[in-house]
């Protein structure tokens, strides 16, 4: 077992780079990745255990509320978390906080993977795509100086009630747009979107991708095709596709990433 360890879950490639960035500062870290059930969850021999999520639909993505559930860390670990997101915290750290009783959190505005709803680039408090990636990158970098000095945060992440509330009515919302998916001639059939779906919700029926309604808007599918075959809307289709420029659709299917 690393020294340290950090579950992680990432649609755009956002919250894995920034999960990145910290290990390398840390050394010596596991990033846990929780696309699917975490293949790890008793990690009491960490002594720091980090979660870095994103914030879909006011709260935590999928089923990483009923994973946390599973995870097991010492009594004496340093427990951290992150949260991303394009407008607003969310009440996913909370949650997490509830479960683990956080030593230290912070939250990050970054790209919007969610471009059904809004452009990428709109993020609050307002920023360029370079400047946000920047701004990720100064963060971890102090956050990391934080965690090796111990530091603890002076208050809890708050509970934010009404996202509490959106986050119950997303999954119903995920599934209206999910029926939305359809697929351009300039698919090429790599299959790269039905592997990267965390859900299995992508089948390939004469070579083109097929897709039912067990989606919860990682958007992975459409953000990292190759061709940029994929839509979602005709809002989408007009919008410029993201995912972040240092984690590739590869690293995103791995099961756990150790970092020296």
């Amino acid at each position: 077992m690393s020294k340290n360890v950090i579950f992680c879950y990432s649609g755009s490639g956002n919250c894995l780079d920034f999960a990145k960035n910290v290990a390398k500062g840390l050394g010596d870290t596991d990033i846990i990745m929780m696309r699917k059930a975490p293949v790890k969850t008793d990690v009491r021999d960490a002594e720091r255990v980090g979660f870095i999520v994103p914030c879909y639909g006011g709260g935590l993505p999928g089923d990483v509320e009923s994973f946390l559930g599973s995870i097991r860390i010492s009594p004496n670990a340093y427990p951290f978390a992150v949260g991303q997101y394009a407008g607003y915290l969310g009440c996913g750290l909370h949650k997490i906080d509830k479960q683990f009783k956080l030593d230290l959190w912070t939250g990050l505005s970054h790209q919007c993977s969610c471009i059904w709803l809004f452009p990428h680039q709109l993020m609050l408090p307002p920023v360029t795509p370079k400047m946000a990636q920047k701004r990720s990158e100064r963060t971890a970098k102090k956050l990391v100086k934080s965690i090796l000095a111990g530091e603890k945060s002076k208050k809890s992440p708050p509970k934010m009630e009404l996202n509490a509330l959106e986050s119950k009515v997303w999954p119903k919302l995920a599934v209206g747009k999910a029926k939305k998916f359809a697929v351009t001639d300039a698919c090429i059939g790599c299959r790269q979107c039905e592997k990267l779906c965390p859900k299995g919700n992508i089948r390939f029926v004469d070579g083109k991708p097929t897709f039912g309604t067990n989606c919860i808007q990682c958007l992975s599918c459409l953000q990292y095709c190759p061709k940029e075959a994929i839509t979602l809307t005709e809002k989408s289709v007009k919008r410029e596709h993201y995912h972040n420029p240092n984690v590739s659709a590869a690293e995103l299917m791995e099961s756990i990433i150790h970092i020296d």
